[in-house]
């Protein structure tokens, strides 16, 4: 329509709902209900538009498909977009949890309903933008304007200290892309284009390589987290409402990986090269040291958030492992965690509901009056751990095997940070779900209603699928895992034959 593809339609139809709920008039009770209803239903339409696309994308090209072009600032910066199979497997998730984000804020959130809805949603049109943008300054907007509508959900919607872990989540994450910023215009005034494909196929000198790749690791870094700048995402979660914590770990966390594989590695070859060591010690001590963080949390939304920490640790060891196991298990481990994790949060906010409580004191015996909620709870709280059969085993198991390959010693580490996830999860669940029901105040407690169990059910099925059948997504990483090492070898390869000539 109007010369736009697919892609600008994911883009755009959040926004339609968005303007749809800010047009409404009438009392309060009224206009939040038809939000809620608006909401669900834009971001339901936007899913299945996802599907449709999923349908046209060839997974054996490792090209950008369904490309769009138009003019935007000059002849410079346009208007771009595409995907390939790095980015589409993200595009087709965040639309799929978007709607299960609206379920669950179905009832917990009250007061300011239309506002919330609408930045949701602008929320949605941004992520997506994130992954589709082909156009360096078009990523950028996109990629920092995500920030605000997060700002406001966990400054309005979030929990006493809202406003304190808005900010150190703003500031954080802002301040760390101010240096992407001067990267992007050195990468323009070197390469005289911010087209993305063209800067892939760009020949970055050795020299400026090493200053882009920091300025670009400054932001990715904040973004996922890694170690030590990661201390934001626990105030973050614990303050902000469920759905937010869902987007929060399941989409936000994975623009970092993303910003990695798209960027990083493929443009600055030479420079990935010489800073991975440091990449593989900062894995290293975030899986282990945060899962030791959260062996001690008594709160446990913190004790899920320093989780994410450890399992993005594999994300980065497995890119810069620069081997075909490790980068499909770090993008299969992205896809898998936001799942996961996500469906982790969302248990959260169902007993949080009941009890308006996050303290793991608080609970014990649940398996006693809620027997559906602890049987979703354990198959995402194994999926956490890694057993085999679930979606969290193959993206840890291909990081690990792929590091293996690269430095036996990172995989030996990284391998004892997973005994260390099975003690803190399976810590959690025994006393949370296992023991006598002996507190008074949970002796009343309701099992999981049709709401939540339509949320769930999803989840859980997916968790299972994807360990029992990697390849439906394993698949879509295949080609361009093996374009993005091919050119990056031959890289290596002609900056060693250079320096030789030179010498």
């Amino acid at each position: 329509m109007f010369g736009f593809g697919i892609l600008t339609g994911l883009l755009v139809l959040p926004l339609v709902g968005a303007a749809f709920i800010l047009a409404q008039r009438g009392d309060e009770a009224s206009v939040s209900s038809n939000a809620r209803y608006v909401a669900l239903a834009a971001t339901i339409a936007t899913f299945i538009l996802s599907l449709v696309a999923w349908g046209r994308f060839d997974s054996a090209n490792p090209a950008f498909q369904m490309v769009e072009t138009h003019g935007w600032v000059s002849d410079a910066i346009k208007y771009k977009l595409g995907v390939d199979g790095f980015s589409f497997p993200f595009v087709v998730l965040t639309a799929f949890l978007m709607p299960f984000c609206i379920l669950a804020s179905w009832t917990s959130v009250e007061k300011r309903v239309r506002e919330y809805m609408v930045a949701f949603l602008i929320l949605e049109t941004l992520m997506i933008g994130v992954f589709v943008a082909l156009d360096l300054v078009l990523f950028y907007v996109f990629f920092e304007a995500g920030l605000i509508p997060m700002f406001l959900i966990i400054g309005i919607w979030g929990g006493k200290r809202r406003v304190y872990a808005s900010y150190k989540f703003f500031l954080y994450t802002l301040l760390g892309s101010v240096l992407m910023l001067l990267a992007l215009m050195a990468m323009y005034w070197n390469a005289g284009t911010t087209d993305i494909p063209t800067l892939l196929a760009h020949k970055f000198p050795v020299s400026m390589q090493p200053w882009l790749w920091l300025a670009f690791f400054a932001s990715f870094a904040v973004k996922m987290p890694m170690w030590p700048v990661h201390t934001w995402l626990p105030d973050a979660h614990v303050e902000a409402p469920t759905a937010g914590s869902v987007i929060l770990a399941a989409i936000l966390l994975k623009m970092g990986g993303y910003g990695f594989i798209r960027f990083s590695i493929p443009m600055f070859p030479e420079a990935s090269a010489m800073f991975a060591p440091l990449v593989f010690a900062l894995s290293v001590i975030a899986i282990i040291y945060t899962s030791l963080v959260a062996l001690m949390q008594e709160d446990i939304k913190k004790l899920i958030a320093y989780s994410s920490v450890a399992h993005m640790g594999f994300v980065t060891m497995g890119l810069f492992t620069l081997t075909p196991q490790g980068i499909q298990g770090a993008m299969f481990q992205m896809v898998s965690h936001g799942l996961v994790s996500g469906a982790l949060f969302l248990c959260v906010g169902v007993i949080y509901d009941r009890m308006h409580t996050r303290e793991i004191a608080a609970y014990g015996g649940l398996v006693n009056r809620m027997p559906r909620y602890a049987v979703a709870f354990m198959v995402f709280t194994m999926a956490n751990v890694g057993l085999p059969g679930t979606a969290g085993f193959v993206g840890e198991f291909l990081t690990i095997l792929g590091a293996f390959k690269a430095n036996p010693w990172v995989a030996f580490f990284a391998a004892f940070g997973v005994i260390l996830s099975a003690g803190y999860a399976l810590w959690l669940y025994r006393r949370v779900v296992f023991g006598e029901l002996v507190k008074p105040e949970l002796k009343n407690i309701t099992d999981l209603n049709t709401r939540e169990v339509v949320i769930l059910a999803p989840l859980m099925v997916l968790t299972i699928w994807y360990g029992i059948a990697p390849g439906t997504i394993l698949d879509a990483f295949a080609a361009p895992t093996e374009a993005l090492i091919k050119n990056y070898q031959a890289a290596l390869t002609a900056a060693k034959t250079a320096m030789l000539v030179v010498q």
